[in-house]
């Protein structure tokens, strides 16, 4: 079994799209009006909108994640905290050391999901 990837359902979708180009600096592949993905190294992150998901009977609600955190490694999470156009009801932890050495910034997409942006700690 392979991971493949992660699809937030949305009804922004265009929205969502345009916070996670700017997120990861890539454009996002269109393969249909209603579905977009960023692929690279590790898995996939898809969005999708509500359109697509509406033969499951309202299994999957758009806007209601309180439990999945989307994690970015990054080199540098301050340079990259810095690019990111946020609002202050969005940041929910500003770049931190946390205690286990990993620097992070936790930000909200515009759905609320909350996106980690983190750091491993250098080492000598």
């Amino acid at each position: 079994m392979s991971f493949a990837s992660i699809r937030i359902v949305t009804e922004n979708l265009e929205g969502l799209i345009a916070f996670y180009e700017q997120l990861t600096g890539r454009q996002a592949e269109r393969p249909a009006p209603v579905f977009a993905q960023f692929g690279g190294p590790g898995a996939n992150l898809a969005i999708a909108s509500t359109a697509t998901v509406a033969m499951l009977g309202g299994a999957l609600t758009a806007a209601t994640n309180r439990s999945v955190c989307i994690e970015f490694e990054v080199i540098d999470v301050d340079v990259d905290f810095a690019k990111l156009e946020l609002k202050s009801e969005d940041i929910v932890l500003e770049p931190t050391t946390m205690p286990w050495g990993n620097r992070s910034a936790l930000v909200r997409d515009p759905d609320g999901n909350v996106v980690n942006l983190f750091s491993k700690p250098t080492t000598v």
